[in-house]
């Protein structure tokens, strides 16, 4: 899954108090330092599973915060198909 935009996950870990530790013991991560790459947009994707804890830990959709990821080889046969 694809994270719509970072700063929505840090306003929500705002508004309820929530630091990257605490964020990243509640998805599962051992470390909160992938967690802060998440936030800075260094890294851009998670997986379903984790895309939902963090989506329900803040008690949002799923899809307020991420959209599913397409690979590539998707992309370029549905172009070669609308040609």
């Amino acid at each position: 899954m694809q994270v719509i935009d970072p700063k929505k996950i840090l306003k929500l870990m705002a508004i309820q108090e929530v630091s990257a530790r605490t964020l990243a013991e509640q998805i599962g991560y051992s470390s909160h330092s992938y967690v802060n790459r998440i936030l800075k947009g260094d890294i851009k994707t998670v997986t379903p599973e984790r895309a939902a804890r963090i989506a329900r830990f803040f008690g949002v959709g799923v899809d307020d915060l991420f959209v599913p990821r397409l690979s590539t080889d998707a992309r370029q046969s549905s172009k070669r198909k609308a040609s």
